[in-house]
C-alpha cells in the first residue's frame, strides 16, 4: 500500500535581492529573521490597536506612549524594536524569503482535520470531499469497517496515481517520509471503491503543515509580544493604584546597580559560553543550553530576592511603607503592587538575557561545525536548537516568580539576610524534593513524614527544570508548560495570601 502524497522538494533558488554571504551567515540569520518577522507583526498589531483606541478615546490613547516610555515596557519595547530591525536587516542574506512568507500565509489553512463518510454497499466509485496540498501533507490516517480502495483519480485503470487498500477494522497511517508516488499538487477529492459489498463507514484524518513549518515561530512570537503588552495595559486600566505601586517599584529596581551588574554579567557570560570547550563529545549545544538557562535563572532569582528585600523589608524598617499606606492605599494593594513590580523587573531581565541567549544558541551549531571542520548545519537545525531553548526560559521565569512570591512574604517579617538565607534553602530543597520523597519511601515513619511534609510545603522547583529534556534531545510539550503555569499561579497565590496574613498585623510605626 502506498500513500497519496509525494516527497516535499526544496527549491535552491535565491531571491533576486539575495546578497552572496558565507553559508554560516545564512544559517544563523534565517531563524532570527523568522522570529524578527513575528516581532514586527506584533508591533504593527499593537499599533493598530492603539489607532482603534484613539478613535474612541483620545485620553486613553495618550496613556499608551507614556506607559511605553517608563517602566518595564520601555526596556521590552527597545529590545523588540532592535530584534525586529535586526531581522529586517537580515532579509538580504536569507534564502527564499518569498517561500517563507508564503508558508506564513498558509498557517491559518493548515492543521489537523477529520472527516466521516457513509459508504454504500453499491458504491463502485464514491467521490468524497477530502482536500489538502501535496507539499503540506504530514499525516494521513484512514480507518473503515469494510474493505475499501481509495485513489486520487476517478479512473481506476490508470496507474498515474497510487492507490490505498484499506482493510476492515485496520487503521492505515503514514507520515510524509513514507511517500512513494506523486499526486496532484492540490487534491480536492478522493475516490472510494467498496470491495466488500456491504455498507460501512470511513474515518479520515489529514494533518497538514506549511512547507516551511518553522514559520510558526513568527506567529507564536507575535502572539507572545501582544499578550505581554496587553497584560501590562490591563493592569494599569483595571488596578490603577496597584499599578502605580508596581510601576514605582519596577523603575526603582531597574535603576539599581545590582540589576545592571547582573544584566552585564549575564550578557558577558552567555557570549563566553559559545567559545568555552566543554569536552563533551558532540554534546556542546546541550551543555550551552543547560549552562545558559541556569545562569539566567540564578541571576533573575538574585535580582528578585534583592528587590523584595529592598522594596518591602527596607521600606517597612525605614517607615516609608507607613507614608505610602497613609494615602488611600490598602495593605493588600501595597503587597501585591510590590510583587507585581518585582515580577515585571524579572520579566525585563529574562527578555534581555533571553534574546542574547537565543542568539548564542542559534550560533552554537555553526561554531562547533567550524571548529571540527564539519559540514555547515542548515538554518533549520539552528532554528530547531533556538526554539528548543524557549521552553526553558519560560519555565525559568515561572520558577523565579514562585521564589519572588515567597521572598515578598518573608520580607514582610525579615530583613535581607534572613530573606536570602531562607530562599536559598528553599531553592536547594525545592530542586531536591523529588529525591527526598523517593529516598524517604520505605524508611522509618518519622523520616517518611518529614519527606512528605517537605514535599507539601516546599515548591517542587524541579518541575521547572528541563535539563532531562535537553539531555535527551526531546521537546517540551505545550501541555507541560500549561500545567507548570497553573502550578506557578497556584503556589504564588498561596505565597501572596501568606504575605497578606503576615503583613496585616505588622506594626509599621
Amino acid at each position: 500500500m502506498i500513500s497519496l502524497f509525494g516527497t516535499i522538494g526544496l527549491s535552491g533558488q535565491a531571491a533576486p535581492w539575495f546578497i552572496a554571504a558565507p553559508p554560516w551567515v545564512t544559517s544563523w540569520l534565517t531563524p532570527l529573521w523568522i522570529s524578527g518577522l513575528g516581532v514586527l507583526a506584533g508591533l504593527l498589531f499593537l499599533a493598530l490597536i492603539w489607532g482603534v483606541v484613539a478613535l474612541f478615546s483620545r485620553p486613553a490613547a495618550a496613556e499608551v506612549p507614556r506607559a511605553i516610555r517608563e517602566g518595564p515596557l520601555s526596556w521590552i519595547f527597545v529590545v523588540a524594536c532592535l530584534w525586529a530591525g535586526f531581522g529586517l536587516a537580515s532579509t538580504a542574506v536569507v534564502r527564499e524569503p518569498g517561500e517563507l512568507l508564503a508558508s506564513l500565509g498558509r498557517l491559518p489553512f493548515t492543521g489537523t482535520r477529520t472527516w466521516d463518510f457513509d459508504i454504500g454497499a453499491e458504491d463502485a466509485q464514491r467521490e468524497i470531499a477530502v482536500s489538502y496540498r501535496r507539499d503540506e501533507l504530514r499525516r494521513l490516517e484512514l480507518k473503515s469497517d469494510v474493505d475499501l480502495t481509495i485513489r486520487a483519480s476517478a479512473d481506476p485503470d490508470t496507474d498515474r496515481y497510487a492507490k490505498i487498500d484499506v482493510t476492515a477494522e485496520e487503521e492505515v497511517s503514514w507520515g510524509a517520509q513514507k511517500a512513494a508516488r506523486s499526486t496532484p499538487d492540490e487534491i480536492s477529492s478522493l475516490y472510494v471503491w467498496n470491495r466488500s459489498g456491504t455498507p460501512g463507514k470511513l474515518h479520515v484524518v489529514v494533518g497538514t503543515a506549511p512547507r516551511h513549518a518553522e514559520v510558526l515561530t513568527a506567529a507564536i512570537t507575535a502572539v507572545a509580544l501582544v499578550g505581554l503588552f496587553l497584560l501590562y495595559f490591563l493592569q494599569r486600566l483595571l488596578m490603577p493604584k496597584l499599578a502605580a505601586i508596581s510601576l514605582t517599584t519596577t523603575k526603582s529596581e531597574l535603576a539599581q546597580p545590582i540589576f545592571l551588574i547582573c544584566l552585564a554579567l549575564g550578557i558577558f557570560l552567555l557570549i563566553l559560553f559559545i567559545f568555552l570547550p566543554y569536552q563533551t563529545l558532540d554534546e556542546e549545544i546541550k551543555m550551552l543550553k543547560d549552562s545558559g538557562l541556569t545562569l539566567i535563572r540564578v541571576l533573575a532569582i538574585v535580582v528578585a530576592l534583592w528587590a523584595a528585600s529592598t522594596s518591602v523589608a527596607a521600606e517597612i524598617e525605614g517607615r516609608t511603607a507607613l507614608t505610602v499606606l497613609s494615602k488611600p492605599i490598602s495593605r493588600w494593594q501595597f503587597i501585591l503592587g510590590k510583587f507585581s513590580g518585582i515580577t515585571w523587573t524579572v520579566v525585563v531581565l529574562f527578555v534581555v538575557l533571553g534574546c542574547v541567549f537565543l542568539l548564542t544558541v542559534a550560533y552554537k551549531p555553526i561554531h562547533d561545525s567550524r571548529e571540527m571542520t564539519e559540514d555547515m548545519p542548515s538554518w533549520q537545525i539552528c532554528h530547531l536548537e533556538m526554539v528548543g531553548a524557549v521552553p526553558g526560559l519560560v519555565l525559568g521565569l515561572m520558577e523565579t516568580v514562585v521564589l519572588a512570591a515567597l521572598s515578598v512574604a518573608i520580607s514582610t517579617r525579615l530583613s535581607l539576610l534572613g530573606n536570602f538565607s531562607i530562599c536559598s534553602s528553599v531553592y536547594v530543597l525545592g530542586h531536591l524534593t523529588p529525591l527526598i520523597v523517593k529516598s524517604s519511601l520505605g524508611q522509618l515513619e518519622p523520616v517518611a513524614f518529614v519527606g512528605q511534609l517537605l514535599a507539601t510545603i516546599l515548591p517542587v522547583l524541579e518541575n521547572f527544570d528541563i535539563q532531562p529534556a535537553i539531555a535527551g534531545g526531546r521537546p517540551v510539550p505545550y501541555e507541560y508548560l500549561c500545567m507548570s503555569l497553573v502550578y506557578c499561579m497556584l503556589y504564588s497565590t498561596v505565597a501572596m495570601l501568606l504575605a497578606l496574613v503576615l503583613f496585616e498585623d505588622r506594626d509599621l510605626a
